[in-house]
């Protein structure tokens, strides 16, 4: 089964769909969806390795774009919308300790949630809430969110056809470790915190 949605997105790349999906799913995955964008935006790059970047500009704009309306969410619909989002990743009774991250690591805390597997929709959401410096936030996920999706878009850029032969040589293997990480940076917000 996975398989098939794995052949799936790799058909994206063929259509004149593929990069609108992954504007839209790196733009929900910021604010409220929990599925991150890197598995349609591999998928493209390496359907076509030489727009590897161009598909890394569209998943980093429509991230920070999401991450924006993430942070508008906590700012102006916190007890409409936020607490929902929250509760649903089982992070509501931590929204002060969140609040302490940000007061000692604003931009930090940003940048860090924004790179790494942490799920980021819910710092967007926090810093909103929170209320940290607008311009603060957007520049450091603009610079978190364009360095993870270029890293990814290089090394499909370089290693071309090679990445996908690796892909689909260790898939099952691949799958296993992005949902391991992915399940992970859920776990550790919640131990952290």
């Amino acid at each position: 089964m996975i398989r098939k949605l794995y052949d799936w997105v790799l058909h994206w790349a063929e259509t004149p769909y593929g990069s609108w999906a992954l504007f839209i799913l790196a733009f929900a995955e910021s604010s409220f969806f929990p599925i991150p964008p890197d598995v349609l935006l591999i998928a493209l790059a390496i359907s076509i390795p030489a727009k590897a970047f161009r598909y890394a500009v569209l998943c980093s704009a429509g991230s920070v774009l999401g991450g924006i309306g993430g942070y508008i969410i906590g700012y102006q619909f916190m007890d409409l919308m936020g607490f929902r989002i929250l509760n649903f990743y089982g992070l509501t009774d931590k929204y002060e300790f969140i609040s302490t991250l940000y007061n000692h690591y604003n931009a930090w805390a940003v940048g860090v949630a924004g790179f790494t597997p942490i799920p980021y929709k819910v710092f967007t959401i926090s810093a909103g809430a929170f209320k940290i410096n607008f311009p603060v936030f957007v520049f450091a996920s603009f610079v978190s969110r364009s360095a993870r999706f270029f890293l990814v878009g290089l090394l499909i850029f370089v290693y071309g056809s090679g990445i996908r032969s690796f892909i689909d040589r260790y898939f099952n293997l691949l799958t296993i470790a992005f949902f391991i990480l992915l399940i992970g940076g859920f776990i550790l917000i919640k131990w952290i915190m």
